[in-house]
């Protein structure tokens, strides 16, 4: 099936090292919403606080046939579930200088949402141009080919 969201931008902006799946603590509406395709990954990162893993700057808009929902909040920030030596492993590898988290996407497993991410490190300008240029290449070769 096919992803709810994804940040496109996150593989050409950051050079992946490592990649890691997790669960997202979703409210029943927020589900509904994602299925839908309201939701928006675009400049979101994940963030320690304690011991838990934090999706930031996620958007998931309203669910449109939901009662009045007071006080809700679109681009709260939303717990990721792993487990604790996972949790540990990344916040260890995330103290080092220029490496990140950054969500990639989210799509289906069986009935629940799950948000791809990586452990990344950003890239300079001069090598998404490379990046870019290599992928063009690549693309001439395959059209030259018989």
């Amino acid at each position: 099936m096919a992803d709810f969201s994804q940040n496109r931008k996150a593989r050409h902006d950051y050079e992946t090292l490592e990649s890691y799946e997790g669960g997202l603590e979703l409210l029943g509406h927020e589900v509904k919403s994602v299925r839908n395709g309201g939701a928006k990954l675009t400049g979101a990162y994940l963030t320690f606080r304690g011991a838990e893993l934090w999706l930031t700057g996620a958007h998931i808009s309203r669910y449109q046939k939901a009662g009045p929902l007071g006080g809700y909040d679109t681009d709260r920030d939303r717990k990721v579930l792993l487990r604790r030596p996972e949790l540990e492993s990344l916040f260890g590898k995330t103290q080092q200088k220029g490496l990140t988290l950054v969500p990639f996407s989210l799509y289906p497993r069986g009935r629940r949402i799950k948000l791809s991410f990586g452990l990344c490190r950003g890239r300079k300008s001069y090598d998404k141009r490379e990046k870019l240029k290599e992928r063009d290449i690549d693309r001439d070769a395959r059209r030259e080919m018989p």
